[in-house]
């Protein structure tokens, strides 16, 4: 029966920044290896194409977040969400990987069969029909939260409000709110993007936060990396600012890590300044330490700016409940409201929302454990493109995929058909996998595979090590079961 079932060497689940990059690694290192690229949505560019919402952009560098194998040429170097889609898709066309590419193409389960050594696929096309194929190795590139739901909280009395509540993830593109009052709850990386774009045309916008995110500025266009680009040929002037960026955020994470305070008191004494007489320290002092959630960085003091031009108003208080005409807090204040946008985060979602199998048994990926952050124990020919929770997604992602493609290598130059992680729980340890104390993490501790307490169980959140363990490293390390 099997024999009647599609076969790819390997299949890649997403076409965003990670699916199209692992697809170059596949077909520009692995020349002999087949194949696919599936997506769920019915076009390419993952979270670029999905999110709607206005301001839509990078929080990293487009030199870090994008391909290294294809220079971002854009001046801009934070860009926003158009700019990287045609990136995405540029690259994608450049190789013809587009050519690759399934859509409509829904991955519903996968099941390892340690008899046949492959992998086979559950895929739905349609509302009614499915079908399968089948691999040797199955590359996960889908992202980590869930398209389909985002995180919204019950909010007391949420039914009184008659005016239009939306959250980011759900965007509707016909919205109005042009001479509108706009009270957005949140203070993280969507809430900062969202709020400074609403005031533009917006009548008043409120950022609503229960407690104050480190915000940080970032220039919209790097001026070294511009220099470089003029004076060098493009590949090396890519290289140069890539490299420049990349140990520029080591340095700060490492900094902020060892200095708490003083990384503290740098990042607020930057946000007394660009305030002025409009800065109050209790909405932006908050009770953790810098990168124990991620820094939010926003182009130009774009929000700054829409706070001293009094466009904008920040709010730091809780929610006693909504109301007709908009939200009363603890305090006893109302916040007026035609919109309220709930930028309140996403619902973490593992290998979008894929069941994964092995023998036809389930596997309950919060028991297993991460490899050099790309597989997971019990899990033959599996691995999955994820990113860094400290630096640009695709820094990480870009190394995972380059290691996989080293594996299937050096499993064809052995003649093995699988190999899967063993870990030693009694040698390596257990701790959680992602040193964050981000709510969305919290909500989805049960779900995540944990980590070991050292190498290669250890995911390190630092390029320059990962470098050494992903691209030049042993591939096999005595780690990995080989059949």
């Amino acid at each position: 029966m099997s024999e009647a079932i599609p076969f790819h060497d390997v299949i890649i689940v997403g076409a965003g920044l990670s699916g199209i990059g692992a697809a170059y690694h596949i077909q520009s290192k692995c020349p002999t290896a087949s194949y696919v690229v599936l997506e769920a949505r019915n076009s390419m560019g993952g979270t670029w194409d999905f999110f709607k919402y206005p301001g839509l952009r990078s929080d990293s560098d487009m030199y870090t977040l994008g391909f290294p194998f294809y220079p971002w040429k854009d001046p801009k170097a934070i860009a926003d969400g158009p700019a990287i889609l045609s990136y995405i898709k540029e690259t994608a066309a450049a190789f013809g990987i587009d050519k690759q590419i399934k859509y409509n193409h829904q991955v519903c389960n996968a099941n390892w069969s340690s008899t046949e050594q492959e992998w086979t696929i559950t895929v739905q096309v349609s509302r009614d029909i499915t079908t399968q194929l089948r691999c040797k190795f199955l590359m996960m590139c889908s992202g980590y939260y869930d398209y389909d739901q985002a995180y919204m909280p019950d909010f007391p009395n949420q039914a009184a409000f008659q005016g239009k509540l939306i959250h980011p993830q759900h965007w509707d593109t016909t919205l109005d709110y042009a001479h509108k009052k706009v009270v957005v709850i949140g203070s993280g990386a969507t809430a900062v993007t969202i709020v400074p774009e609403m005031s533009k045309t917006a009548e008043k916008v409120t950022m609503l936060q229960r407690s104050p995110s480190y915000i940080m500025n970032m220039p919209s266009e790097d001026v070294i990396s511009n220099f470089l680009k003029k004076i060098l040929p493009g590949k090396l002037a890519h290289t140069l600012a890539r490299w420049k960026n990349i140990l520029f955020s080591m340095l700060f994470y490492q900094l902020s890590k060892a200095s708490p305070n003083f990384v503290k008191g740098l990042i607020q004494k930057g946000v007394a300044k660009e305030l002025g007489d409009k800065f109050d320290a209790k909405h932006f002092s908050p009770k953790y330490d810098p990168w124990d959630q991620r820094l939010c960085l926003i182009p130009d003091n774009d929000l700054f700016k829409a706070i001293r031009e009094d466009k904008v108003e920040v709010v730091t208080d809780t929610i006693q409940q909504f109301r007709p005409t908009g939200i009363e807090l603890h305090s006893g204040d109302l916040l007026e409201a035609d919109i309220i946008v709930a930028a309140t985060g996403l619902k973490v979602q593992l290998f979008g929302g894929m069941q994964v199998k092995v023998d036809g048994q389930s596997i309950d990926m919060g028991q297993e454990y991460a490899y050099r952050g790309v597989m997971f124990s019990h899990l033959p020919n599996f691995a999955m493109a994820v990113g860094y929770t400290n630096a640009s997604w695709t820094l990480k992602c870009d190394l995972n995929c380059q290691f996989v493609a080293r594996l299937i290598n050096y499993m064809q130059e052995k003649q093995y058909t699988s190999c899967v992680p063993i870990f030693d729980k009694a040698a390596f340890g257990e701790e959680d996998l992602l040193d964050l104390s981000s709510s969305y993490i919290k909500r989805a501790k049960n779900i995540l595979p944990k980590q070991g307490t050292r190498k290669p169980w250890k995911v390190h959140q630092n390029y320059i090590k990962d470098l050494f363990m992903l691209k030049y490293g042993t591939v096999d390390d005595g780690y990995l079961a080989f059949t």
